[in-house]
């Protein structure tokens, strides 16, 4: 392994995070501007269901923002490891209101078709939908890239609502063609039906990873096979265990223990924990790492493995003292 000490990389600043969710505003608002537009000159509900949609956008652009200047705030006395959690309360909320969304959806719809209405001005009614959708879908695809760039959930959520939205145009573009060809008003209804269905799974899904967050899943795969791969380059009779991980939004906390040969100066060991941990923030960006330094010849190293240490019998400390 390369002695040289690396340089961490600078976490990018939280506050370049906020254009991404005033972007995600300002285009909601003009969105569900288009959106009513073309439901006041069509009467079509699912033009409607696709407005409503809409204010679920900007509640979530809403959210997103509070939370994201939230997580941006450093580390204090009572939030040791920051305030990057914050960020999964957020896409859980925007997944939350996608849900509602949709059955406001459902209500209209069922209520549509036991009171059937005609639509009218079918191709300015699409026109303007179809204009707010490819706004949607470029925002969308920005906080997509962002969100990666970033490691953001909140970002992903947003970007995930924002493509959710985009199919749900398409659908109701879809529909309301159909109507205009076919002239049967219930396929307006019910395509606005299935979008909100459509709608409900996404925003389950938000819910989902949003969760898987709060109860601190571990790092992606990639980045621990980079970790995996980093071990296997170090020298002989160097030993890892006891390798945990999490994330905490953007951020990344990697722990693990380091057993050295016995006869190591404290200075060495620590130098070479400091040669490990810096070729992982090389590879993996915005991470924290925790290293413990162990004797590889103390039976005591092999006793804290488990998350649930305990301490160990006093047959393995008199071992280790005989030593």
């Amino acid at each position: 392994m390369n002695k040289k000490l690396l340089q961490p990389d600078s976490a990018p600043k939280r506050s370049t995070l906020k254009r991404f969710a005033w972007l995600s505003l300002g285009v909601a608002f003009l969105s569900i501007l288009l959106k009513l537009a073309a439901y006041l000159l069509t009467g079509s509900v699912g033009l409607l269901s696709d407005a409503l949609e809409g204010v679920v956008n900007i509640f979530g652009g809403l959210m997103a923002l509070a939370m994201i200047n939230l997580a941006e705030k450093p580390a204090d006395d009572e939030h040791a490891f920051g305030h990057t959690k914050a960020e999964y309360f957020s896409s859980a909320v925007e997944g939350l209101l996608i849900c509602i969304a949709s059955v406001s959806i459902m209500y209209t719809a069922v209520e549509r078709i036991i009171n059937p209405q005609p639509v009218e001005q079918l191709g300015i009614g699409l026109a303007v939908s179809v204009a707010a959708s490819l706004l949607n879908l470029g925002v969308a695809l920005i906080l997509a890239r962002a969100a990666r760039q970033h490691n953001s959930i909140t970002l992903k959520a947003n970007s995930q609502h924002l493509m959710t939205d985009v199919w749900t145009s398409l659908g109701v573009v879809v529909a309301v063609g159909m109507v205009s060809v076919t002239g049967w008003q219930i396929l307006d209804p019910l395509i606005a039906i299935a979008v909100a269905l459509n709608i409900i799974i996404s925003g389950v899904r938000i819910i989902r990873e949003s969760a898987q967050g709060l109860l601190d899943t571990a790092i992606p795969t990639d980045d621990l096979e980079a970790v995996a791969e980093i071990f296997k380059q170090a020298e002989e009779g160097i030993i890892f265990h006891a390798l945990r991980s999490r994330m905490s939004g953007m951020r990344k906390f990697i722990s693990f223990h380091v057993l050295v040969p016995g006869e190591w100066t404290v200075e060495k060991a620590h130098l070479y924990a400091e040669t490990i941990e810096s070729a992982i923030r090389e590879k993996i960006r915005n991470v924290t790492v925790f290293t413990h330094i162990e004797p590889n010849n103390d039976p005591r190293s092999w006793h804290d493995i488990e998350l649930d240490y305990h301490t160990p019998p006093e047959d393995a400390s008199s071992t280790s003292d005989e030593q």
